[in-house]
């Protein structure tokens, strides 16, 4: 027996194994794509819930989003620096107004081959397709979640086969990172005409693989791109490997005793059901996994907060002196070590996270229990109120937290009482100004750190934008309408911290922690990396015996 499944014998019950060697049986079953002669050139992972769809026009979903970048291409991609790179569109160029981009395609970009296409059974992708690609994403008919991501354009025109047009209402500096979201990928007309809302379940792309078979809820197949246009440096065709499997398994101890048993190849993310199996109370392997997982961190683009509306009745909630209390009231770096194992930076700088450009550690709050204790005592002798109190309104998810803040802040003297309340209704109730403290976090739709300041710009007032704590500056509006006439970059990066700034002085929110990608792979496993945005790459993966 292998030395790190010992322990997690010892720990999971007999009828987690039973399930997990029914798991095993349900992953190799099922047809010849995953036999053991070819085991290596097969990448195995597991989603706790099934796909939405493969339909790039609704890639909301992390587990959509990451099954979706196997198969699509669009404009531009990103790499794992946050760079704008070529992918389809070989190059561009901006005019100097900011508001048209120009991008030349290449010529030898096929979709997957399929029979409606002809003879040889392959398109060329063309500015046509872009054109079809991105009208279908306005299209209201298809309700697509993704159609906000040209909110900005005012046209785009087919100028050829090869030059692809943009114009922009207003100048956007971030408007290439936008383009980097799979909802942007291209499709083919003549494939997604002829299967319509079938087209989520039998897709046809452009990407490294192309779709063999789902089973929803049980497995789904990718096999290799044999006509992929991407290169490494070398010149070797990629992708590497053969094919993707991807299970179904819904239980997070489950899977990671598939990966402990070398049943899958890489786990994502770090779950209170193993955190501690797999980690020391610093972040690092214990030395029963050293020999057999490698482990991956680096920045996420990720804000974990608490979040005040500021436009409570509550007087605990409009002072200024109690909101900065809770700020100063907790050590956020005990936080990270007792609660995440280590994972993840205590956020005592601004709301944008490290690891975007914008980003200060020196503008937000650490620790400081006797300022925090002054700013009560300063408030109750002010109001009269004699027992602060606040309620924090959380998911079951991220109690501990909480409860963890609860401690800390009776100790300066505010009393704190928690409600856990189911995250759909979190998400409603917080969109309708109706929580004074609730927590919250936000994942960057695109690496620009506009679209985290964008939550305090009061024309994006909730429910009809990400405002939710109804934070409101003339100032910082107009530092953010400024923004967008910047096209320098590192201009814009110093307007962006001084507005991060703004926004810490006043208060409507507690940033908690930076969140880390960390991802476990077996040994076996090379060229997987890591990303701020955490997007699934599997076109430079190889696999070794």
């Amino acid at each position: 027996m292998s030395n790190i499944l010992k322990p997690l014998y010892s720990k999971y019950s007999f009828s987690m194994a039973i399930l997990s060697v029914f798991a095993l049986f349900l992953l190799f079953s099922c047809g010849n794509e995953s036999n053991s002669d070819k085991n290596h050139l097969v990448f195995k992972y597991n989603e706790h819930k099934n796909i939405g769809s493969l339909d790039p026009a609704f890639a909301k979903d992390n587990a959509d989003i990451w099954a979706i970048n196997q198969l699509f291409n669009g404009l531009v991609q990103m790499d794992e620096n946050l760079n704008v790179q070529p992918c389809i569109a070989k190059d561009w160029t901006i005019s100097e107004d900011a508001l048209t981009y120009s991008f030349s395609l290449r010529n030898d970009v096929q979709f997957h081959k399929h029979q409606l296409f002809g003879n040889d059974s392959t398109k060329i992708v063309t500015a046509v397709d872009f054109e079809y690609s991105f009208n279908r994403l306005l299209d209201k008919k298809i309700a697509s979640p993704g159609s906000w991501t040209l909110n900005k354009v005012e046209k785009f025109t087919a100028i050829n086969d090869t030059l692809f047009q943009i114009q922009l209402k207003q100048a956007f500096p971030a408007f290439l990172g936008l383009l980097t979201m799979k909802y942007c990928s291209v499709v083919p007309k003549e494939i997604v005409e002829h299967n319509k809302t079938d087209f989520r379940s039998h897709p046809i792309g452009t990407g490294p693989f192309k779709f063999k078979r789902w089973e929803e809820n049980l497995k789904l197949v990718f096999r290799k791109n044999e006509t992929y246009f991407e290169t490494d440096s070398n010149g070797q065709q990629l992708p590497y490997l053969e094919a993707v499997a991807i299970t179904f398994l819904p239980d997070k101890q489950s899977e990671f005793l598939q990966f402990a048993q070398g049943n899958i190849d890489f786990v994502s993310g770090l779950d209170a059901s193993y955190k501690d199996e797999i980690l020391t109370a610093s972040g690092q392997l214990r030395p029963s996994y050293e020999t057999e997982v490698n482990m991956i961190r680096g920045p996420y683009l990720n804000t974990e907060y608490l979040a005040f509306y500021m436009e409570t009745e509550l007087p605990e909630l409009q002072s200024d002196m109690l909101r900065k209390a809770i700020n100063y009231g907790f050590d956020r770096q005990k936080m990270m070590t007792y609660l995440r194992n280590g994972i993840g930076i205590p956020a005592n700088g601004g709301f944008i996270p490290k690891g975007l450009p914008g980003y200060d550690e020196t503008i937000g709050f650490s620790f400081q229990p006797e300022k925090a204790k002054q700013l009560v005592q300063q408030f109750k002798t002010e109001t009269g109120i004699t027992n602060p109190e606040i309620t924090i309104t959380t998911t079951s998810n991220y109690l501990s937290f909480c409860e963890y803040i609860q401690r800390e802040l009776q100790k300066i003297g505010i009393i704190v009482n928690i409600d856990v309340i189911p995250p759909a209704t979190l998400k409603d109730a917080k969109a309708n100004g109706k929580l004074d403290l609730f927590r919250a976090s936000w994942v960057a739709d695109y690496p620009d750190a506009e679209n985290y300041l964008s939550l305090y710009y009061s024309k994006n007032f909730a429910p009809n934008g990400p405002n939710y704590t109804h934070f409101k500056s003339e100032l910082f509006d107009q530092w953010y309408e400024k923004a967008f006439t910047i096209t320098d970059t590192k201009s814009r990066e110093i307007l962006y911290t001084k507005m991060d700034s703004l926004v810490m002085v006043k208060t409507p929110v507690v940033p908690l922690f930076y969140d880390e990608v960390v991802r476990f792979t077996r040994k076996q496993v090379s060229g997987l990396g890591i990303n701020p945005i955490n997007l699934l790459d599997l076109k430079r993966v190889r696999k070794t015996n």
